[in-house]
Protein backbone atom coordinates (compact mmCIF):
# COMPACT_ATOMS: atom_id res chain seq x y z
CA UNK A 1 0.00 0.00 0.00
CA UNK A 2 1.10 3.32 -1.17
CA UNK A 3 1.05 5.73 2.28
CA UNK A 4 0.57 9.49 0.70
CA UNK A 5 -0.02 12.32 3.36
CA UNK A 6 0.05 15.82 3.44
CA UNK A 7 3.68 16.98 3.90
CA UNK A 8 5.91 14.31 1.96
CA UNK A 9 7.45 15.33 -1.13
CA UNK A 10 8.22 13.48 -4.16
CA UNK A 11 10.18 13.55 -7.12
CA UNK A 12 10.03 13.00 -10.70
CA UNK A 13 11.49 9.85 -11.79
CA UNK A 14 12.78 9.24 -15.55
CA UNK A 15 9.70 8.25 -16.86
CA UNK A 16 8.55 11.51 -17.02
CA UNK A 17 11.86 13.31 -18.92
CA UNK A 18 10.76 16.06 -21.34
CA UNK A 19 7.70 16.96 -19.78
CA UNK A 20 6.07 19.70 -17.12
CA UNK A 21 7.14 17.52 -14.56
CA UNK A 22 10.95 16.76 -15.42
CA UNK A 23 13.24 16.68 -12.36
CA UNK A 24 10.72 18.35 -10.39
CA UNK A 25 9.99 18.14 -6.71
CA UNK A 26 6.61 18.39 -5.56
CA UNK A 27 5.86 19.19 -1.96
CA UNK A 28 2.14 17.06 -1.67
CA UNK A 29 0.13 19.78 0.84
CA UNK A 30 -3.12 17.91 0.18
CA UNK A 31 -4.55 14.08 0.15
CA UNK A 32 -7.67 13.13 0.90
CA UNK A 33 -10.63 11.02 -0.69
CA UNK A 34 -11.01 13.54 -3.06
CA UNK A 35 -7.68 13.23 -4.98
CA UNK A 36 -4.41 15.42 -3.91
CA UNK A 37 -2.99 18.95 -4.19
CA UNK A 38 0.62 20.36 -4.43
CA UNK A 39 3.41 22.49 -5.68
CA UNK A 40 6.47 22.32 -7.44
CA UNK A 41 8.79 23.81 -4.78
CA UNK A 42 12.16 23.89 -7.27
CA UNK A 43 11.29 25.67 -9.95
CA UNK A 44 11.26 29.27 -10.56
CA UNK A 45 8.75 31.16 -12.72
CA UNK A 46 11.42 33.48 -13.91
CA UNK A 47 8.53 36.47 -12.56
CA UNK A 48 8.93 38.56 -9.14
CA UNK A 49 5.45 39.36 -7.07
CA UNK A 50 5.75 43.11 -8.29
CA UNK A 51 5.86 42.41 -11.57
CA UNK A 52 2.03 41.62 -11.43
CA UNK A 53 -0.19 44.33 -11.94
CA UNK A 54 -1.89 43.87 -9.17
CA UNK A 55 0.96 43.47 -6.52
CA UNK A 56 2.90 46.40 -8.16
CA UNK A 57 2.90 47.96 -4.93
CA UNK A 58 4.72 44.76 -3.48
CA UNK A 59 8.44 44.74 -3.00
CA UNK A 60 10.06 42.24 -5.38
CA UNK A 61 9.47 38.28 -4.40
CA UNK A 62 10.35 35.47 -6.23
CA UNK A 63 7.14 33.44 -7.62
CA UNK A 64 7.48 29.85 -8.08
CA UNK A 65 5.64 27.91 -11.35
CA UNK A 66 3.79 25.43 -8.61
CA UNK A 67 2.42 23.43 -11.89
CA UNK A 68 0.12 23.64 -14.48
CA UNK A 69 -3.52 24.11 -13.29
CA UNK A 70 -4.87 27.02 -12.43
CA UNK A 71 -1.56 29.55 -13.44
CA UNK A 72 -4.57 32.77 -13.07
CA UNK A 73 -3.70 32.58 -9.01
CA UNK A 74 -1.58 32.98 -6.67
CA UNK A 75 -1.15 30.57 -4.00
CA UNK A 76 1.16 31.03 -0.31
CA UNK A 77 2.64 28.35 1.75
CA UNK A 78 3.86 29.90 4.84
CA UNK A 79 5.68 29.38 8.29
CA UNK A 80 4.49 32.22 10.26
CA UNK A 81 0.76 31.87 11.06
CA UNK A 82 1.76 34.70 13.83
CA UNK A 83 1.88 37.15 10.56
CA UNK A 84 -0.51 35.84 7.97
CA UNK A 85 -4.20 34.66 9.72
CA UNK A 86 -6.42 32.35 7.74
CA UNK A 87 -4.23 29.50 7.05
CA UNK A 88 -4.91 26.10 7.02
CA UNK A 89 -1.43 24.08 8.69
CA UNK A 90 -1.27 21.21 6.25
CA UNK A 91 2.23 19.70 8.12
CA UNK A 92 4.36 20.33 11.11
CA UNK A 93 4.13 24.32 11.09
CA UNK A 94 3.56 24.65 7.55
CA UNK A 95 0.48 26.52 6.54
CA UNK A 96 -1.46 26.95 2.93
CA UNK A 97 -3.32 30.51 2.20
CA UNK A 98 -3.94 33.26 4.57
CA UNK A 99 -5.12 36.86 4.31
CA UNK A 100 -2.83 38.07 0.97
CA UNK A 101 -2.39 41.99 2.47
CA UNK A 102 -0.57 39.98 5.11
CA UNK A 103 1.57 38.68 2.93
CA UNK A 104 2.31 41.81 1.24
CA UNK A 105 2.71 43.47 4.41
CA UNK A 106 5.26 40.73 5.94
CA UNK A 107 6.70 41.24 2.73
CA UNK A 108 7.22 44.98 2.13
CA UNK A 109 8.53 45.33 5.45
CA UNK A 110 10.70 42.73 5.46
CA UNK A 111 9.27 41.05 8.63
CA UNK A 112 9.13 37.64 7.25
CA UNK A 113 12.27 34.96 6.27
CA UNK A 114 11.96 33.80 2.61
CA UNK A 115 12.76 30.29 4.14
CA UNK A 116 9.14 31.42 5.42
CA UNK A 117 7.36 32.00 2.76
CA UNK A 118 6.85 31.09 -0.79
CA UNK A 119 4.56 31.89 -3.43
CA UNK A 120 3.44 29.75 -5.98
CA UNK A 121 1.60 30.69 -9.53
CA UNK A 122 -0.52 27.65 -10.00
CA UNK A 123 -0.40 24.07 -8.59
CA UNK A 124 0.06 20.73 -9.17
CA UNK A 125 -3.53 18.18 -8.43
CA UNK A 126 -4.83 14.80 -9.27
CA UNK A 127 -8.13 13.46 -8.71
CA UNK A 128 -8.70 10.41 -6.47
CA UNK A 129 -6.11 7.44 -7.09
CA UNK A 130 -4.37 8.73 -9.62
CA UNK A 131 -1.14 10.35 -7.85
CA UNK A 132 -0.67 6.53 -6.26
CA UNK A 133 -1.27 5.21 -9.79
CA UNK A 134 1.69 7.08 -10.96
CA UNK A 135 3.54 6.06 -7.38
CA UNK A 136 2.68 2.34 -8.34
CA UNK A 137 3.81 2.49 -12.13
CA UNK A 138 7.06 4.15 -11.41
CA UNK A 139 6.27 7.81 -12.39
CA UNK A 140 7.31 10.02 -8.69
CA UNK A 141 9.47 8.73 -6.07
CA UNK A 142 8.15 9.29 -2.51
CA UNK A 143 10.79 10.89 -0.56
Amino acid sequence: MIAIIAGIYIKSSAALIGGFFEHTTILVVEHNNAGSLGFVNNKHSGKSLHELIEFSHASPFPLMDGGPVDREHLFVLHKRPDLIEGGEQVANGLYLGGKMEQVIDAINTQSIAKEDLQLFIGYCGWDAGELEAEVKEGSWIMS
